[in-house]
């Protein structure tokens, strides 16, 4: 059987993968409903237990989203007005923006044109007595080299927090993210890997003093009730969510396994097609264990637009992850980053494409994918066909 361009592929469908998993997630959540507990109790527990667990940490704490559990670690970790970060500005927004809502000051560093992650050759050269911490984005799914990067902070003393927002159940030199830095921090939004009915979040560390404040933390700074030691923000993980999470958390690793085979499959294909040769596919540091949050790749000679609206008229989903770089984003202009300050941050934005890599994706739906691409960039080389 041969790829079939009149069916459309989504770039996800979560509908696809949480329908197997619907019984059980809907008898949990009428027993919520039933017992009208709807923030706190025995299933947010369960999760952070098998996050931290899954993450090599010692504990885990829930909150309301990715982009507050970096917040919330920033904040555990006493960055003040003025303090620097390191972070990659080849990422998502809320990297950056948990250190400006702070008062502190994102030093972005480029990176490296391989992996997407920040180039922690960089990193030494960014540093000054300001510098906080680092922030190593672990992006689309693949870690950024934490062997370097956690040499460099111990030199310095410097905090490393783990944005793992798109790397849950990745892991590097056999280490599992979230339990390499002193504070890892995860997404729960519902087109990652682990993604949940709505926002979530949460945060892991091996610290238990560092876990026991991001958790006051997240309670307004209130210990006990109506008593408040520090102020906090209201961020906690609802019940609901943590009763879905804690059912597909135990798909994790099955559904790293699934994106591989699939960016296995994208290889196969795109090599045999010509494609290879034409764009740039990813590419997997030896060292780590990638989950394929994205599959990424670079299409040069500044094609990718016109790519892209090819591929939409074929029904055929992608994203652009990401086009502005945040070091380019109008609100960061006053850090007076000009144009070309970040070469490769800058040239990956131009090129970059993400396509579908979802784990129910079938061969057929990856080989129409590789057909329409193929057919757009003018590959004469015939695709293998699946079985």
């Amino acid at each position: 059987m041969g790829a079939n361009l009149n069916n459309p592929v989504p770039l996800l469908d979560v509908n696809r993968g949480n329908a197997p998993l619907l019984p059980e997630i809907l008898e949990r959540i009428t027993g919520i409903v039933e017992s009208g507990r709807f923030i706190g109790g025995p299933y947010c527990q369960e999760l952070e237990t098998l996050i931290a667990e899954h993450c090599d940490a010692e504990f885990g704490v829930g909150c309301a989203s990715g982009s507050d559990a970096l917040l919330l670690a920033l904040m555990a970790i006493d960055l003040q007005p003025g303090d620097e970060v390191i972070v990659p500005s080849f990422t998502f927004f809320a990297s950056a923006s948990a250190i400006s809502r702070l008062g502190g000051k994102p030093v972005f560093v480029d990176i490296d044109p391989g992996t997407f992650n920040l180039d922690a050759q960089l990193i030494e050269g960014l540093i000054t007595p300001r510098t906080k911490a680092i922030m190593p984005v672990h992006l689309f799914g693949q870690c950024a080299d934490m062997t370097t990067i956690s040499t460099i902070a111990k030199k310095h003393g410097l905090h490393v927090v783990e944005d793992m927002a798109q790397a849950i159940g990745a892991s590097f030199n056999g280490q599992q993210a979230g339990g390499i830095g002193d504070i890892g921090c995860i997404s729960f939004y519902p087109t990652k890997n682990l993604g949940g009915f709505g926002d979530g979040g949460m945060v892991t560390t091996n610290n238990p003093a560092l876990a026991d404040r991001i958790r006051l933390l997240a309670n307004h700074g209130m210990r006990p009730r109506y008593y408040h030691q520090e102020v906090g923000v209201n961020s906690r993980l609802d019940s609901m969510q943590a009763a879905i999470l804690g059912v597909k958390a135990r798909q994790i690793g099955h559904y790293g396994n699934k994106r591989a085979k699939n960016a296995e499959l994208y290889r196969e294909l795109m090599t045999a097609s010509g494609l290879a040769e034409i764009m740039t596919l990813p590419t997997t540091d030896e060292r780590c264990g990638h989950v394929w949050n994205q599959f990424t790749v670079r299409i040069p000679n500044g094609q990718r637009d016109d790519i892209r609206a090819h591929l939409t008229e074929r029904g055929i989903g992608s994203e652009i992850y990401y086009p502005v770089p945040v070091h380019r984003q109008e609100c960061y202009q006053y850090l007076g980053y000009a144009e070309g300050s970040l070469p490769e941050t800058e040239k990956a934005a131009g090129q970059v494409l993400s396509l579908p890599i979802f784990p129910e994706l079938t061969a057929l739906e990856i080989e129409t994918v590789v057909t329409c691409l193929a057919e757009a960039l003018g590959c004469s080389v015939p695709l293998k066909q699946s079985a």
